[in-house]
């Protein structure tokens, strides 16, 4: 029985305000958001779940209230804690350390997950979703590296220069048969083909 996942990576999202669970979407995220519900309206999307971070929720938020669906927030999806007490760290401080997080998976800075600490908190609740919603479509609000690690999990081409190269908002549509991942497409660059104002 065919399982298909959308991961769908969060928009583009301003870095200051508020705290990394706060902090929401810029305009053009705002508008991508609407690219992201038009791109998947009609894939019949069955369930939405989404990492309980303001940016994740809003990019696919308006798809579900479309299409008359409640989102569930599940906290276990939130992004990798990179530091502790939800700070913002700029993206000057993240890449280099997210490129060390990835070489050196048991690395942590104060307060913060290391990469197999996130990696197992994502993949064990992926892997639930995947049973308790076997042979449906779900579509998961997520973000770049712990869609990466759940990804990487079944695939390992989905690797730090993938990471590297996904955009915000991003969409990868996996099929799963029986647990076992058995294609998986990127669907957002679709949108870049689509007239402005459709």
């Amino acid at each position: 029985m065919k399982t298909c996942v959308y991961m769908v990576r969060h928009g583009e999202s301003p870095k200051m305000e508020g705290n990394e669970r706060t902090r929401g979407l810029t305009l053009k995220g705002e508008s991508d958001a609407q690219i992201v519900a038009r791109l998947l309206k009609d894939e019949g999307i069955d369930t939405f779940i989404s990492s309980p971070y303001k940016r994740a929720i809003l990019t696919l938020e308006g798809l579900a209230r479309s299409l008359g669906k409640e989102m569930i927030i599940i906290e276990e999806l939130k992004e990798i804690v990179f530091i502790g007490d939800d700070k913002i760290l700029p993206d000057k401080e993240v890449y280099p350390l997210v490129k060390k997080m990835f070489s050196d998976p048991d690395f942590s800075l104060p307060g913060g997950e290391s990469f197999t600490n996130c990696q197992n908190r994502v993949v064990t609740i992926f892997k639930n979703i995947i049973s308790e919603y076997k042979g449906q479509k779900v579509a998961i609000g997520t973000h770049g590296a712990v869609m990466t690690m759940m990804m990487g999990y079944f695939d390992p081409q989905f690797d730090l220069e993938f990471l590297l190269n996904t955009s915000k908002p991003d969409i990868y549509k996996m099929e799963f048969d029986e647990g076992i991942l058995t294609s998986t497409a990127r669907l957002w660059r679709v949108s870049l083909l689509e007239p402005k104002g459709q």
